[in-house]
């Protein structure tokens, strides 16, 4: 077996040659990847450089250190992974992401969500994405790049035929660069997953979403649409569901934590009455009541049989929405997940979730509630499970891609790295 660089004293060389101390957790970090020798070269190795380590200690990264661990990583062929999420990189450190972006031709994914990274940077890390030939999957969550930030991202879709999957959540972005991202997606061929979560819109009239259902109409390769946070009501509802039906490669739906109401999930009824691709649809933190429970109840006990995984979590349901949802599940054996708590429990609704645990019908794993009883009183207590608890962060308990929190990287086609 070919033994691999030292990716340690290669980082204390570096350190030297740029007169900087080192940066305790990045030498522990690559300390370790030097012990997986075999793993570095069979498979590659995903160096995970988070600020957010519970486990051991942490400093987190500075565009200094960066300077040095791109100087080691220049030349690696086995890292195919980097997460530099949480740390306190800046447009200064953006310079040496793009640098080596430019120059590297085996990273396939890379994480810079929540640093201080902003409009230069994100135009930086664009650019260098016009030749890169190898990222498939980009992160960068919470980074506050704006609108003209958005703009540049756009511009890189237009010419960038590689990337699979980017993040542009909690960006900062408008109306404008929504827009602009919407149309380059419209002929786009590689782009199977896109997150647009809470952007920063200054109108009621939803020109973006009417924009992103466009999209949809003539484009054939998302599968994985986020548009958390859009202030979407009945109009973009229409609008997209209008799409939809002409749309065959969406799997994954997430419009959680907008304005639908219980007539907004009609129009969704009746598109999952004849939606034949959709296998996720997030509708948490909205407000589709009781009769909004009813309209996809009835969708999905007679009609839909692609619908796996549904998420109506914190909806104001009560009794007669949540019990049409357990029925449904009897006649609908293809809907195995689905998400209910924060809704308005009484002892017959939890009596119906119980026994569709107890009977085996839907599985401990694959909801967010468990049932216990107390002086012959059924009621469901929350659990930790979801589409995708672990979003933002991954606590230093759970597993790696716990897949009992993370549904969605089961079910979903365009998986994490």
């Amino acid at each position: 077996m070919l033994h691999l660089p030292d990716l340690h004293q290669q980082y204390l060389q570096a350190c030297q040659s740029l007169s900087q101390p080192e940066n305790p957790f990045v030498a522990y970090v690559l300390q370790e990847a030097d012990k997986h020798n075999e793993t570095r070269w069979t498979k590659g190795i995903t160096l995970k450089i988070a600020g957010n380590n519970r486990v051991v200690p942490v400093r987190r990264v500075t565009d200094e250190d960066l300077q040095a661990l791109v100087a080691v990583l220049q030349n690696t062929i086995f890292v195919t992974g980097l997460d530099l999420r949480y740390n306190v990189l800046t447009d200064d450190g953006a310079k040496h992401i793009a640098k080596f972006l430019q120059e590297n031709s085996t990273l396939h994914y890379l994480n810079l969500m929540f640093n201080d990274i902003g409009t230069s940077g994100a135009e930086l890390i664009a650019r260098a994405l016009h030749r890169n030939e190898t990222l498939l999957h980009l992160r960068m969550t919470g980074n506050k790049i704006g609108n003209k930030g958005g703009m540049y991202f756009a511009s890189m879709l237009r010419i960038n035929s590689v990337l699979e999957k980017l993040d542009l959540g909690d960006c900062d972005l408008g109306t404008q660069s929504l827009i602009a991202i919407a149309t380059v997606l419209t002929p786009h061929k590689s782009v199977k997953a896109i997150n647009l979560n809470r952007p920063l819109l200054h109108s009621q009239a939803e020109e973006t979403t009417v924009h992103i259902a466009l999209m949809l109409k003539t484009n054939s390769s998302l599968v994985e649409l986020h548009l958390r946070k859009h202030e979407m009501k009945q109009f973009g509802v229409e609008r997209l569901c209008e799409a939809l039906y002409e749309n065959c490669s969406l799997r994954y739906l997430d419009l959680s934590c907008n304005k639908i109401t219980r007539d907004d999930v009609k129009i969704l009824g009746d598109l999952l009455k004849r939606n034949q691709t959709l296998q996720i649809l997030d509708l948490n933190s909205n407000r589709i009541e009781d009769d909004g429970a009813v309209y996809l109840s009835e969708a999905l006990a007679l009609c839909n049989r692609t619908l796996q995984a549904l998420a109506v979590a914190s909806n104001n349901i009560s009794s007669k929405g949540l019990i049409a949802l357990s029925d449904s599940m009897k006649t609908n054996m293809e809907l195995s997940y689905i998400y209910i708590w924060g809704n308005n429990f009484d002892e017959a609704a939890c009596m119906a979730f119980s026994e569709l645990i107890r009977s085996g019908r839907l599985k401990p794993r694959c909801t967010d509630v468990e049932p216990y009883e107390v002086d012959g009183h059924v009621h469901l207590a929350e659990v930790s499970h979801g589409l995708r608890k672990h979003y933002y962060w991954t606590p230093s308990w759970a597993k790696d891609q716990d897949k009992d929190a993370n549904a969605s990287l089961v079910l979903g086609a365009v998986s994490e790295h």
